[in-house]
């Protein structure tokens, strides 16, 4: 259940982002989502325990979001990432270990056999993963240091 809540939550982050990037109205968006108003508050507000994963993936899909979702053997490995930046996003410089997942990602599109999709996508969640762990050392330490400057 906590990855299904840690899927609903990160999903609702990446529709939350397209629609601020994107500059429109919650009713305008909403209107061309075709869900209600108070549907997509929630969604830009984080609050998403009583919308099903079913319903925020639909809406992924209408926005025109490529997502790929990532499970794991517990929560904290769930998410859900956007493939491939959007074109309005201003092109920013990368770390090697999140370009590699990326290539992996791309290659794993083009593999034909069941199989090489498989080992592509097992790598890339592994990078995914190595990924994940990289920056939440890196949030832990930079708090540490800023504890230590106080």
């Amino acid at each position: 259940m906590a990855t299904v809540q840690a899927l609903r939550s990160d999903v609702a982050l990446q529709i939350a982002r397209h629609l601020k990037r994107s500059n429109q109205s919650q009713i305008t968006a909403a209107r061309h989502l075709d869900i209600p108003q108070p549907t997509l508050s929630q969604i830009m507000r984080g609050r998403v325990d009583r919308l099903s994963l079913e319903l925020l993936l639909r809406i992924a899909v209408r926005a025109g979001l490529p997502l790929v979702l990532q499970t794991g053997k517990d929560a904290a490995e769930a998410g859900a990432y956007v493939s491939g930046a959007p074109e309005s996003e201003p092109a920013r410089r990368r770390s090697n270990l999140a370009e590699r997942a990326r290539e992996d990602l791309v290659d794993s599109t083009r593999r034909l056999t069941p199989e090489q999709r498989l080992e592509a996508h097992r790598r890339h969640s592994a990078l995914m993963i190595s990924l994940q762990r990289a920056a939440r050392e890196n949030r832990i330490t930079r708090g540490r240091r800023r504890k230590a400057d106080r």
